[in-house]
């Protein structure tokens, strides 16, 4: 009898303990970890790839390195794309075992346009840029700038249709967030306009400083009725990096031909930053109507058309 009992109380403090254990472990792995997009993971042991993340910040124990070596796949070494964000650790160690590599080098910068960013987009890893074109339109509400400016981590081997869809519901969210941070609703059709003014303000201002200020200029000659005037409206297309000289501005029959309409142009110049975005749904209160860049690379502004005459002067 003195046997059982002994067995029975050995048998409840086994179980009681590998119950402690389990429930531990369920806590240890549901913790949050934060992550960011991508991890770079080098070549070599389990130990080693540990130890190069604990470099980047992340809190792993022998517990972590003991599941990829024998329960999960080994990582895969390079470039890998996690997700940024918050999840729990069992959910970020499965993703270095099944996560393929990314390639971290899909950048688009503020104010480049739609058609030179695809072309350098099919240059730089041999994709078909008709391809990608077409599923712009498909993806995109936006004729241009529905992408916006960053640097993307997407995985090789990845095709047009696919790599489009994922830079546009990227920037969708962003557009999103936004619109309803700033205007309480995402409305396309509203946001297209915020869109075209930010383009024009990313075109014409020196830095973003600036920025709001322009966005000022643009919002009181709208008001006015005036020509907006700027040559920034005329880098758009495949006209990004040309310059505009007085006989471009007088051969351009297109509604981007700021000096030739009033308003603003059919749809966004230009892929557009955040601060122009701000800056055109938040303007700085001015009764400025005229800016000339200066000798410094800055501008110079009023609300004279006279002083804007000194002011072209003084930049001669």
């Amino acid at each position: 009898m003195k046997i059982f009992k002994l067995l029975y109380f050995l048998f409840s403090k086994v179980f009681i303990l590998a119950l402690f254990v389990m429930v531990s472990l369920i806590f240890y792995f549901s913790m949050s970890i934060e992550t960011t997009k991508t991890v770079v993971l080098p070549k070599g042991s389990i130990t080693k790839v540990v130890s190069n993340l604990k470099e980047q910040g992340y809190a792993l124990t022998f517990l972590d390195t003991y599941l990829l070596a024998y329960v999960l796949d080994a990582p895969k070494s390079g470039t890998l794309l996690i997700g940024e964000g918050q999840m729990s650790r069992i959910s970020f160690l499965k993703k270095l075992s099944s996560s393929k590599e990314a390639i971290n080098v899909v950048t688009l910068i503020p104010g480049e346009t739609r058609p030179l960013f695809l072309e350098d987009l099919a240059k730089r890893y041999h994709l078909d840029f008709n391809s990608l074109n077409k599923a712009y339109e498909k993806f995109s509400s936006y004729k241009e700038a529905g992408i916006m400016p960053e640097t993307y981590h997407l995985p090789k081997n990845i095709s047009e249709e696919m790599l489009i869809e994922n830079l546009v519901k990227q920037s969708e969210k962003k557009y999103q967030a936004l619109a309803e941070k700033y205007l309480k609703k995402y409305d396309k059709k509203e946001w297209n306009k915020i869109l075209i003014i930010a383009s024009v303000i990313q075109k014409e201002a020196a830095n973003n400083q600036e920025m709001p200020i322009v966005a000022s200029v643009i919002y009181n000659r709208l008001k006015k009725e005036m020509a907006l005037q700027m040559d920034g409206t005329l880098n758009y297309g495949k006209y990004s990096h040309v310059k505009v000289t007085p006989k471009r501005i007088k051969a351009d029959t297109s509604g981007f031909n700021t000096y030739l309409n009033k308003g603003l142009p059919p749809y966004p110049v230009c892929s557009v930053s955040l601060s122009a975005i701000k800056s055109a749904l938040n303007p700085k209160k001015t009764d400025y109507l005229y800016f000339m860049r200066n000798k410094s690379g800055v501008h110079d502004f009023t609300n004279s058309y006279s002083e804007h005459l000194k002011n072209i002067q003084k930049a001669k």
